[in-house]
């Protein structure tokens, strides 16, 4: 264990009492990472005045009973405040989230060597300035949507040109958010791609019959499974209208939506339309995850952006296809027919094309797990080795994976 380094995670991305299965990936990378050195995760909590009085429409008010500190797996995590001012937009948040911080990191001079933003805005740019005043390298690692879509608002994309290149190092998921992290002006030389793992103790090729017994069901009707947020951006109302389109036939296929988010009325006013063929059952633990997984012919992913969606990698563990789009990180992950098919996003009718060919066609569940990424360990590795190159300040301590001008 590296000792001498002492990490301070900044992040809004992170399991919480209220809601423990938030953000999964950050929760495994820092805990392998808390294996090799010193972390410590600012789990922050949105706040304003009165929050709790707007918990039906705020995620501050839905968060506001998080206790201050709470122990989660081996990390005791903190949950500091952090000030925000709804409607106001971006242009105060990262200041506001900056300010909220410096205190908490003031009492605790010399005892970080760096910072680890995850999440660009706000958590990235304010993690910048509090690694700034306290005279210590900060690390900005992006995952997605903070560069796929937050970037795209004019007065995000102006804040993160202004701070994102001064990070000592921009971690990315994927090679696709490399190369939006070098078009905000971030030097190639500060890029390293660290790739998410895996937890493949838990996803692994198993027997498809008896976790259909196990979740009640069907035994022979082909299972299309769905895991993510419920929402419009990652294709949902696609997903539903390709479903509709691949009709019934002697073994009609089934379909499960598992997750929460704005869109899940919807998917449940067309599960309750369409009872024996489409399952929403909310969001489940990665446990219940990998048993979903173990049932389904194929996981689908019809996200209009990503960067490099855990689930794909943890499908393919499990030696299950994937029918994607297009988009992000995932063509570096899905390279060929022996692992599943791509599509193009929007697109309903080609994803019903694809889905009926994934499940009509059969597979090696052991050849796909075989190419399937490495563990949580690994991926901890690779980022210990940036974070302390940043702790050095030498761009040539950078990992293979550094992105090349």
């Amino acid at each position: 264990m590296s000792d001498a380094l002492r990490v301070l995670v900044v992040t809004r991305l992170y399991p919480n009492a209220i809601d423990p299965l938030a953000a999964a990936f950050n929760r495994q990378q820092f805990e392998a990472l808390s294996r090799l050195c010193t972390v410590d995760v600012l789990a922050v909590i949105p706040w304003f005045p009165g929050a709790r009085l707007f918990s039906r429409w705020s995620a501050a008010g839905r968060l506001s009973g998080v206790p201050a500190r709470e122990r989660i797996g081996p990390l005791d995590v903190h949950h500091p405040r952090v000030f925000y001012l709804p409607r106001v937009g971006h242009a105060l948040a990262p200041a506001l989230y900056a300010a909220s911080l410096l205190p908490w990191l003031s009492e605790r001079r010399g005892q970080v060597d760096v910072v680890l933003g995850s999440w660009a805005f706000p958590d990235g740019v304010a993690s910048v300035t509090l690694a700034r005043l306290r005279g210590v390298p900060a690390v900005v690692k992006v995952h997605g949507s903070d560069l796929n879509v937050l970037a795209e608002l004019s007065a995000v994309r102006r804040r993160l040109s202004e701070v994102l290149p001064q990070a000592d190092r921009v971690v990315a998921v994927s090679r696709g958010l490399a190369d939006k992290a070098r078009a905000l002006g971030v030097r190639p030389e500060r890029i390293a791609i660290v790739p998410n793992g895996v937890d493949r103790q838990l996803f692994r090729p198993q027997d498809r019959a008896a976790a259909r017994r196990e979740l009640g069901l069907h035994p022979d009707r082909p299972l299309i499974l769905y895991v993510g947020r419920l929402e419009r951006a990652k294709g949902t109302e696609d997903l539903l209208a390709a479903f509709q389109q691949m009709g019934g036939g002697a073994r009609p296929p089934v379909l499960a939506m598992v997750g929460e988010g704005s869109d899940g009325e919807r998917c449940r006013e067309a599960a309750r339309a369409f009872p024996d063929r489409i399952l929403v059952p909310g969001a489940r633990p990665l446990a219940e995850v990998a048993r979903w997984l173990a049932a389904c012919e194929v996981l689908v992913l019809p996200s209009w952006n990503e960067g490099t969606p855990n689930v794909i990698l943890e499908a393919l563990a499990a030696g299950r296809r994937v029918v994607a789009t297009r988009v992000g990180g995932i063509p570096d992950v899905i390279t060929g027919p022996g692992l599943g098919e791509l599509v193009e996003p929007r697109d309903p009718a080609g994803l019903a094309q694809a889905l009926g060919r994934a499940i009509a066609v059969p597979y090696d569940p052991a050849a796909v797990a075989a190419a399937a990424p490495g563990g949580w360990d690994a991926s901890a590795a690779r980022l210990l080795e940036v974070l302390e190159g940043a702790a050095r300040k030498r761009p040539a301590a950078l990992p293979s994976t550094a992105v090349a001008a």
